[in-house]
């Protein structure tokens, strides 16, 4: 053998070393990752409430029992601004067939005001701010990003987590479910 092979020899073994860790890093991220539904809410998850930015609260104990959506979003998140259109038409949709959905804001309540007075939504909004914060890391999104959305079923299980923007595949997925 000769150096030249033995050099080439190396650098083949060094990329599939390489690729093969990757893979085995994006696999363990996957499994991780909260997209699939199942597990429990967090206790006292039904007790919670939020204000609403043009006033009075979002109760959670009053959504219970029909199916709801709850997407947590920020003014200055990108994906989530987008994707708000679509949702709003969804709720707009299938409202009269029993859904809910409630947007969660981790963001400053002026910040959400002013966003929501230029581009409003049919469906409830909360300021979650930091409490927000932690019931995504509690709801299984341990990295905390955004957007990151929940469907629990009308019997208060959740069907699906989704982190990352939404598409209408999505929605349209989890009202067959």
């Amino acid at each position: 053998m000769t150096i030249r092979s033995t050099r080439r020899a190396w650098l083949y073994a060094s990329v599939a070393g390489v690729a093969a860790l990757a893979g085995a890093g994006g696999a363990f991220w996957r499994s991780r990752a909260p997209q699939g539904g199942g597990g429990r809410l967090v206790e006292g998850f039904w007790s919670q409430r939020f204000e609403r930015p043009e006033g009075g609260e979002v109760a959670f104990n009053a959504l219970r029992g029909r199916p709801l959506i709850i997407n947590f979003w920020a003014t200055w998140c990108p994906p989530c601004v987008e994707e708000m259109p679509m949702i709003d038409a969804f709720f707009r949709e299938n409202a009269a067939n029993g859904w809910q959905v409630v947007g969660l804001a981790i963001d400053q309540p002026s910040a959400v005001r002013k966003f929501l007075a230029k581009t409003p939504v049919s469906y409830p909004i909360g300021l979650a701010g930091m409490q927000g914060t932690e019931l995504v890391k509690q709801l299984g999104n341990t990295a905390g990003g955004l957007p990151f959305t929940l469907f629990i079923d009308g019997g208060g299980s959740v069907a699906a987590r989704k982190m990352g923007k939404l598409d209408a595949g999505d929605l349209q997925s989890w009202r067959r479910a």
